[in-house]
């Protein structure tokens, strides 16, 4: 019987369904197996691109140290050019190093008031120079510093600039700085008010500023100064703008005065006087009231002569019966710088 009944065969194919799921198992298995090779190629190259910018960033700091150095050496040297090249490399790569910008400065001063050499392409023999008039110049301008001569010390200076522009160019620079300091100061404050020249001493000031920082006492001397002046050019043309300058130059240089012998503090009181009149004759006796009074905080012989107007004013502001008739104002002489 078993001989005559069909032979059962297993079938030996895999099951069909079991083979997509190998496959996507498979495929995920790379996927993740490429992922993860990317980004530890990212992670590297990222630690890469920091190990580099970091060691440029050392080789840079190395090299502005050190062009800084040659910058200061250079220009102690007086070679001038090779110095601005370190130290504007310096500026460049990194502005805020301590001491760049002063040394720059310093060397920028030194290149304007230091001449120029005049090279020569064929080699010519040069005599050692004769310092002997230099130093008889130098030695004589000493002298007019120490005795407080301005006027000498800069001419001397400035002698000695024209025999040997090299000679001593840093103790000079200090020296020409102290005499144009103190003859601009000197010209401001001039003990005689004919001698007085505000022009000239912010001229000089402003020159000794070419040479180093200015202290604070000529810093606001030639600040009043230019005040003054620009309050002097509305005397008698605008009565309003000549009080309000006037009054700025007399909050710190009240004595402040030109060639007219009048203080900043006298010209306040004149200027404000006039103005009251001028509002008294607009009707404004409010504000001409007010102005008087100011006017009268100043003292001068020469206010009593504006005490009966300003009592008129002053009723007419308030609205108390006027004693007499409405004032006019008085007419006196305008003083003329």
């Amino acid at each position: 019987m078993n001989d005559t009944q069909p032979t059962l065969v297993k079938d030996t194919q895999p099951n069909k369904a079991e083979k997509p799921a190998k496959g996507r198992a498979r495929l995920l298995a790379v996927l993740g197996l490429l992922l993860i090779l990317a980004l530890g190629g990212l992670a590297g190259y990222g630690s890469g691109i920091g190990v580099r910018r970091s060691a440029q960033a050392t080789l840079v700091a190395q090299q502005v140290q050190e062009q800084y150095q040659l910058g200061l050496q250079a220009m102690e040297a007086g070679r001038y050019e090779v110095a601005r090249m370190h130290l504007e490399f310096v500026i460049r790569n990194n502005p805020d190093y301590p001491g760049v910008q002063d040394a720059y400065r310093e060397l920028l001063l030194r290149i304007n008031i230091t001449p120029t050499p005049t090279y020569t392409l064929t080699p010519t023999i040069t005599p050692t120079p004769d310092l002997r008039e230099a130093e008889a110049i130098y030695a004589s301008a000493v002298e007019a510093l120490n005795s407080s001569d301005w006027n000498a010390a800069v001419a001397h200076l400035d002698s000695l600039r024209r025999v040997a522009p090299t000679y001593r160019t840093i103790d000079v620079d200090g020296m020409y700085y102290i005499a144009l300091r103190n003859r601009g100061v000197g010209k401001i404050l001039a003990y005689r008010c004919q001698d007085i020249n505000l022009e000239g001493g912010i001229y000089d000031i402003t020159l000794a500023e070419r040479f180093g920082p200015l202290d604070s006492t000529a810093i606001a001397l030639r600040a009043n100064a230019r005040l003054y002046l620009t309050a002097a050019s509305f005397w008698q043309l605008d009565w309003e703008n000549a009080r309000y300058y006037f009054g700025q130059v007399a909050l710190s240089s009240p004595n402040m005065m030109d060639t007219s012998c009048l203080t900043a503090n006298e010209r306040w009181r004149y200027a404000t006087i006039q103005l009251a009149a001028q509002k008294q004759e607009a009707g404004d006796y409010c504000t001409a009231s007010s102005l008087y009074e100011e006017a009268f905080t100043v003292y001068n012989a020469e206010n009593e002569q504006y005490y009966p107007v300003a009592t008129q004013v002053y009723y007419l502001c308030y609205g108390t019966p006027v004693p007499t008739a409405t004032p006019t104002p008085i007419e006196t002489p305008i003083p003329t710088p």
